[in-house]
């Protein structure tokens, strides 16, 4: 992980009791995206801006 997140936020599509992902924002106006189980400890997938967009946006797309 390069960048420190803050917020991070669970998704309304996770079980609350089990599989979650979370995703929080840095400074640096990247976004991260971890294994909420995991919380500090475990990996960060670090998204640009536009990346992020293209990414949810292609899910949106298969819902």
């Amino acid at each position: 992980m390069t960048q420190q997140y803050r917020g991070w936020r669970k998704s309304r599509h996770s079980d609350p009791g089990a599989d979650c992902v979370e995703v929080g924002r840095s400074t640096a106006r990247t976004v991260g995206v971890r294994d909420s189980k995991a919380e500090d400890s475990g990996p960060v997938l670090e998204f640009t801006r536009t990346e992020w967009a293209a990414f949810t946006r292609r899910l949106r797309d298969r819902i």
